[in-house]
């Protein structure tokens, strides 16, 4: 409940920066996750697509992409693990994996 409620609010955080104009790109860093993990709806991500303006990039990252996002996009970018540090006992980090 708090982490849907978390995932509201920081997408309304990225809306209000998106039509602030004040950036170009707007990176929605995991949300594939958040919407894998029913935290947000794919609707919801939808309805913030559709408010984007011309000039502005935005960028979804995360696994589990839905075919509604994949079908939309202009650009999809898989990528693959080659090497991790976690491997080597490196624990999530703050800002970074968490």
């Amino acid at each position: 409940e708090q982490d849907i409620k978390r995932a509201k609010r920081g997408l309304k955080k990225c809306l209000e920066a998106m039509l602030s104009r004040k950036y170009r790109i707007i990176i929605l860093d995991e949300i594939n996750v958040a919407v894998d993990f029913n935290l947000i709806t794919e609707e919801k991500v939808h309805e913030f697509l559709d408010k984007r303006p011309e000039d502005v990039e935005i960028i979804l990252t995360g696994r589990y992409a839905p075919p509604s996002f994949l079908k939309r996009a202009d650009l999809v970018t898989e990528m693959k693990e080659k090497k991790h540090y976690y491997k080597k006992g490196v624990k999530a980090r703050e800002g970074i994996e968490k």
